[in-house]
């Protein structure tokens, strides 16, 4: 393995943290609107992972070889928590839905197990290099 493929490997398993960072909050999001379905004025919360991710890609992408260099000062797919405070879906305030938040949490548990295959494919295949193919 060259130096450059190293340097994109370890890019590639951050990503997939950060990933499974965003799908774990995301979970424990969701849940907590699920418990306060009930709670009057409670507005819901939403994870922004993804967005942030391609907002990142979209922008000036510069490389470096060395620590030293200018960043171009995005980070790649910062995580954030908002609070939607836009909407109201019922008359005491509560904006959640909850068939939408089971439908995120389903989606939700799917990116997290792809994830998960995606990490262990590619630590199995580290593995088989290692071993010299064996």
């Amino acid at each position: 393995m060259s130096i450059n493929n190293l340097s994109n490997s370890s890019e590639t398993y951050s990503l997939l943290k950060k990933g499974l960072d965003a799908s774990s909050l995301r979970s424990k999001v969701t849940a907590n609107n699920i418990a306060n379905i009930n709670t009057k004025g409670y507005k819901k919360y939403t994870v922004s992972f993804e967005e942030n991710l391609n907002k990142s890609m979209d922008s000036l992408d510069l490389k470096t070889t060395d620590e030293k260099h200018i960043k171009d000062g995005s980070e790649s797919g910062d995580i954030s928590v908002q609070q939607d405070t836009s909407t109201s879906t019922r008359q005491d305030g509560n904006n959640v839905d909850i068939d939408n938040e089971m439908a995120n949490q389903a989606a939700n548990q799917l990116m997290y197990n792809a994830l998960i295959s995606q990490v262990n494919s590619r630590l199995s295949l580290e593995k088989y290099v290692v071993n010299g193919g064996k």
